[in-house]
């Protein structure tokens, strides 16, 4: 719901670094929409973290070949990443987008329904786990294995935060004189 809104409110653009400082224009769709990637990322004791340190763990343990074990922890090494990227557009910089609309929040329908989703991130996880898990659920593993997942997510999210600071020119130096091109061409 919340991308949605977002994407409404900057003419139906899905470019990411269009969405600069959401939260001085959209501030409660902007911190409904953070939480929602958080816990996504797998933040603790948000609703994602129950289910994904839970996954991560059982991967953990299974007998399964290294290739796989590599790709299901890459694949949640790129989800921080670009969930960290996200949070990072939406709450720092300027607005990229030529927008004619006016940028807010949306109708008090639509925040109704992201409010009650905001709740359920909060505390679903921790309710859910406690009537599915009555007695806690302790998984026994080896401290290297406890913090590769720690380790991914930092990773990914220090990836991302990188991503997001180098510009296009940085690796295409070609683009550096291309106003210059463009314009001694049309002469």
């Amino acid at each position: 719901m919340c991308a949605g809104a977002i994407i409404h409110n900057i003419n139906n653009s899905q470019d990411i670094r269009l969405i600069g400082g959401l939260g001085v224009y959209m501030p409660l769709t902007s911190g409904c929409f953070n939480v929602a990637n958080l816990a996504l990322c797998g933040i603790p004791f948000l609703a994602g973290f129950y289910s994904k340190d839970l996954i991560l763990e059982v991967v953990s343990l299974s007998y399964i070949n290294i290739f796989s074990f590599f790709l299901y922890f890459f694949s949640t090494g790129l989800t921080v990443c670009y969930s960290f990227r996200l949070v990072y557009y939406s709450i720092t910089g300027e607005l990229n987008c030529g927008s004619l609309n006016i940028l807010r929040d949306e109708g008090w329908i639509m925040l109704r329904g992201m409010s009650g989703l905001l709740v359920m991130r909060i505390v679903g996880g921790s309710i859910l786990r406690w009537l599915i898990f009555p007695t806690p659920y302790i998984i026994c593993l080896p401290s290297y294995l406890k913090l590769l997942t720690l380790f991914v997510c930092l990773v990914g999210g220090l990836f991302g935060y990188f991503i997001s600071n180098v510009s296009l020119f940085y690796f295409n130096k070609s683009l550096h004189n291309y106003l210059v091109r463009y314009f001694s061409g049309s002469m």
